[in-house]
């Protein structure tokens, strides 16, 4: 079978991940990273809703990696963000980190915040 490589049309993907990190767009982030087309950040975990919520408008759907294992992100902040407009999915670390990348190499209006392995 013949293998295609991936575009991104410029968005940043996940390039990988290991226990306690990942790497976005060539950089190696430790812990919890917040990432978006335009790259990725450190993100201060579940407690730190505002850098969340600063994505309403845009994205349209946030992809939140719960680390290992597959686990539901808060209720309230689920709603809040629903509320304001961004669509939640929850999983496991690494099945959001593909999920995020698929999703914005079809161009589409996407983040995921992803809690360490």
């Amino acid at each position: 079978m013949k293998m295609n490589p991936t575009h991104f049309g410029g968005a940043v993907p996940v390039d990988g991940y290991g226990p306690g990190f990942f790497r976005v767009g060539g950089q190696v982030i430790q812990g919890a990273v917040l990432v978006t087309s335009a790259g990725g950040t450190a993100w201060g975990g579940l407690d730190d809703r505002a850098a969340l919520m600063a994505l309403a408008g845009q994205v349209d759907v946030l992809f939140i990696g719960m680390g290992a294992d597959v686990a539901h992100a808060p209720a309230d902040l689920v709603a809040a963000l629903r509320e304001a407009g961004v669509a939640v999915e929850s999983m496991a670390s690494p099945t959001a980190a593909r999920t995020y990348n698929v999703t914005v190499s079809e161009g589409r209006r996407v983040a995921c915040a992803l809690l360490p392995l």
